[in-house]
C-alpha cells in the first residue's frame, strides 16, 4: 500500500504547533515534566476519556505524589483508588512498574525499548512519556492521532489490517519533529480530540484542512472504516446476595485474570438451557446453606469480548451458618449496604448492588 502525499512533513508540524499556541487543551498534566505524572496520565488515558480521568489523576496524586509512594503500597489500595476507571490490568502493571522503577533509583528510563520493557508501556505510551516528559522526538499512535493520521493520508483499507499499521507508525515517525516535539505530540492529540473527531469533523476549523486528502475528497466524515462488527457472545450468569442481619457476603477476586482484585457478590455461570433458579440453587448448595432464593431483578453488563446477563437473587441465611461461610470465604466480607457504596466492586457488581435498593 503507497499512499504519496502532496505535502512536507515540516509543514504539518508546522502548523500543529501555531494551532495548538491559540487552542492547546489546558489539562492538569500539562503543566509538568515529571515523568511520573506523565506516565499516569498516559496510562489513565489509555482506553478512556479526559473527563473520566481528570477527577482520578488528581486523587491518584494526592495519595500517590511520586513514585517511591507508589511501590511501597499494596496493589490493593491502587485498585480502590482506580475502581471505575476500567481496564484494571492497567492498574496492577502501573503498580509492578512503579517497583521497579523505584528498585532502580526511582526515575523513569529515557530509553524507547526500557520503557517498553515495563509493564503496562507500548510502542505509543513509551513514545508519549518520551516526548512530553523528555522532550525526545518519539512517535505516538493513540486513537486520536490515528484517526488524523488516516484521514490526512485518505486511508480506505480496514483501518486495523497490518499494511495500515506499519504505514500509519512510519507516517507518525516521519511527522513528529526533532524540534519540539513534547508540543508537537500533545497538539496531533488535541487536533484529533477537539477537531479531527469521529463524527461530524470540524474540517472548518482545521490547521491541516488544505493539506488533507480525505478532506479535499470530501470523504473524512466517512473515515476511519469501520472494522466489520463481531456479534459478541451472551453470557447468563447468576449472583447471589447472601444476607445476614443486614450484611451481605462479599468476595474478593484474585489479583490474577480479568478484574483482579475487585469484589464481588458469591455468583456461577448458568449451564446451556438451565433456569436461573436452578442454577442458584446449585449456588447455595456449592456455598454450603440452604434458604429460598427470592429473585431481584436482571441486569445487564458488557465487556470487550462479551455481554454479560446476570439474574439476582437474595437469600437470609441464619448465623451459622453466615460463620461457617466466612470462614470458607476465601478474603470474604460481611459488609452493610454502606459499606458496599465504598467498596471496590467491579462494574457489573455495582449494578447488582443497586438491585438491592428497588422495591420488590
Amino acid at each position: 500500500m503507497n499512499h504519496h502525499r502532496p505535502f512536507e512533513a515540516l509543514q504539518v508540524a508546522h502548523r500543529l504547533l501555531a494551532w495548538y499556541a491559540d487552542h492547546g487543551r489546558d489539562l492538569p498534566w500539562r503543566g509538568t515534566r515529571d515523568p511520573y505524572r506523565i506516565w499516569l496520565s498516559e496510562i489513565m488515558l489509555q482506553q478512556t476519556g479526559v473527563t473520566v480521568v481528570i477527577p482520578y489523576y488528581e486523587r491518584f496524586l494526592r495519595r500517590f505524589p511520586d513514585v517511591q509512594t507508589l511501590a511501597e503500597a499494596s496493589v490493593d489500595e491502587v485498585i480502590a483508588l482506580w475502581a471505575g476507571l476500567g481496564y484494571y490490568s492497567r492498574a496492577r502493571n502501573l503498580h509492578a512498574a512503579s517497583r521497579i522503577v523505584a528498585e532502580a533509583g526511582g526515575r523513569l528510563p529515557e530509553d524507547l525499548k526500557a520503557l517498553q520493557a515495563l509493564p503496562g508501556i507500548g510502542r505509543s505510551t513509551a513514545g508519549a512519556i518520551l516526548s512530553i516528559a523528555f522532550n525526545r522526538k518519539a512517535p505516538i499512535l493513540d486513537g486520536n492521532v490515528r484517526r488524523v493520521l488516516i484521514r490526512l493520508h485518505a486511508v480506505e483499507q480496514p483501518p486495523r489490517t497490518a499494511a495500515v499499521e506499519k504505514d500509519l507508525w512510519r507516517w507518525a515517525e516521519e511527522l513528529t519533529p526533532e524540534d519540539r516535539p513534547h508540543d508537537y505530540v500533545q497538539a496531533i492529540m488535541d487536533l484529533g480530540a477537539t477537531l479531527c473527531t469521529p463524527r461530524q469533523p470540524r474540517c472548518t476549523d482545521c490547521p491541516l484542512a488544505s493539506l488533507c486528502l480525505a478532506h479535499g475528497r470530501g470523504i473524512a466524515a466517512q473515515l476511519p472504516r469501520r472494522q466489520p462488527r463481531k456479534t459478541l457472545p451472551l453470557v447468563h450468569q447468576v449472583a447471589l446476595l447472601l444476607e445476614r442481619d443486614g450484611k451481605f457476603l462479599v468476595r474478593k477476586r484474585s489479583l490474577q485474570g480479568m478484574l483482579g482484585g475487585l469484589w464481588e457478590f458469591p455468583w456461577r455461570l448458568q449451564g446451556p438451557g438451565q433456569e436461573a433458579l436452578s442454577a442458584v440453587r446449585a449456588l447455595l448448595r456449592e456455598e454450603g446453606c440452604c434458604g429460598e432464593p427470592r429473585e431481584l431483578g436482571r441486569m445487564r453488563h458488557a465487556y470487550s469480548h462479551f455481554r454479560l446477563e446476570v439474574a439476582v437473587f437474595q437469600v437470609a441465611v441464619e448465623a451459622g451458618w453466615a460463620q461457617h461461610l466466612a470462614a470458607e470465604a476465601d478474603q470474604g466480607r460481611w459488609l452493610s449496604r454502606t459499606g458496599l457504596e465504598t467498596l471496590p466492586l467491579h462494574g457489573a457488581h455495582k449494578k447488582v448492588r443497586k438491585l438491592m435498593d428497588r422495591p420488590i
